[in-house]
């Protein structure tokens, strides 16, 4: 079934054991810490991956495995990946941007911009940013990932994933619990693009791209399917609809005799606002750290968007959090993403400085785990998730 993360990965792969001491040294610890990805690659049946982690003017970057699993091609360090639910930060980044313009307002209410939304009228922009809004997830629709999977060509318009979304009944009461889904933010994409009338990949092109000078940083046009050079092939285990391998499929994985499958040029266009960014790991780094620590938005709303970030699970407020467009992942705060063919994780802490971007060409290991998400619960030294 897709995932585009923070559905239910961060609360088991980051949680408050860890502390900006546990990576403290990694500056001096670089082989030893290539050497534990290299295992895990291995271990984990994923393909390749690239590793930036830096402190200041201290940096490393390496690139491991394949970059390309049929011709052995060696993964590089400047390879673009898909980059799934980290875009949503950029529209959540856009959508702030707007209310500072005074374009829009957070407590405005969806039925304002969207008809036949369920509970519409008490559902607020800050509900979608904060996944709050009760709206359900089109991406978790069994008929959905089964046309996925039939038609990996296929470029969804916006309005067909909304549709998709607010046909479902609604989940629960705005505000009242938190629901990761996808619909919110394809809403908040939509209106993105009627709020500063321009398509919104050139929207994150003009407020966040060329400000940052993310030169390798793109949201492809949703009949666009293509990757640009270089470029990391992506890899998938199982279907959309069915990712569960049983144990003898994951025996054969991990053995090398069962390949995953290359879907590299499935349309993300399902994903768009909600996860079809493509980007690097040195320009996701500078992303993350302007995203953390401010230079998108305003202080003051720089401020409220750090504030906002809440427990996934008021039982447990050492759980993951989820704010305005970001999440606090452990020590860290920044997002993950997921989709057909790549995994990936972005993360900075602002007590230490340090910054973490790891990118994998495997949306998820033959046991089930997200493959980015894997390789940095090692390198923060986390507990091993639960199931």
């Amino acid at each position: 079934m897709i995932r585009l993360l923070l559905a239910c990965g961060f609360s088991v792969l980051l949680t408050s054991a860890l502390s900006s001491s546990c990576y403290a040294q990694w500056p001096a610890n670089q082989a030893k810490l290539a050497e534990q990805v290299q295992q895990l690659l291995k271990d984990n049946a994923i393909p390749g991956a690239v590793v930036l982690m830096r402190q200041g003017d201290q940096q490393w970057l390496q690139a491991f495995g394949v970059a390309d699993l049929k011709s052995k091609q060696p993964m590089q360090t400047d390879m673009a990946f898909r980059v799934g639910s980290n875009t949503k930060t950029m529209t959540a980044t856009v959508i702030l941007q707007l209310v500072q313009e005074g374009k829009l307002k957070l407590d405005d209410k969806v039925s304002q911009f969207f008809d036949n939304v369920p509970q519409g009228n008490e559902v607020t922009i800050a509900d979608l940013l904060e996944m709050r809004s009760g709206i359900a997830n089109y991406s978790e629709l069994k008929s959905f990932n089964r046309t996925l999977d039939q038609q990996p060509d296929k470029a969804f318009t916006p309005e067909q994933l909304i549709q998709m979304g607010i046909e479902q009944k609604a989940m629960f009461k705005p505000g009242s619990e938190y629901f990761y889904s996808n619909t919110n933010y394809v809403m908040l994409g939509v209106l993105v693009q009627r709020l500063t009338d321009m398509p919104l990949e050139d929207a994150f092109e003009q407020r966040i791209f060329k400000p940052l000078k993310m030169t390798r940083t793109s949201l492809p046009a949703q009949d666009d399917n293509q990757m640009p050079s270089p470029f990391a092939h992506g890899y998938m285990f199982g279907t959309n609809e069915n990712d569960d391998l049983t144990v003898e499929q994951q025996k054969q994985a991990l053995a090398g005799k069962l390949l995953p499958t290359d879907v590299t040029l499935a349309n993300p266009s399902w994903a768009w606002a909600a996860g079809g960014a493509i980007s690097t790991a040195s320009d996701l780094a500078d992303y993350v750290e302007a995203l953390v620590m401010g230079g998108l938005l305003d202080d003051q709303m720089q401020a409220k968007r750090l504030a906002s970030i809440r427990s996934n699970n008021p039982k447990d407020p050492e759980t993951a959090g989820y704010g305005l467009g970001m999440a606090k992942l452990g020590p860290m705060l920044g997002h993950d993403g997921s989709l057909p063919g790549y995994q990936s994780f972005m993360g900075h802490d602002p007590k230490s400085g340090t910054t973490l971007i790891v990118l994998a060409n495997l949306q998820n290991t033959p046991g089930g785990e997200m493959a980015a998400n894997v390789i940095a619960k090692a390198l923060l030294q986390a507990p091993s998730p639960g199931k």
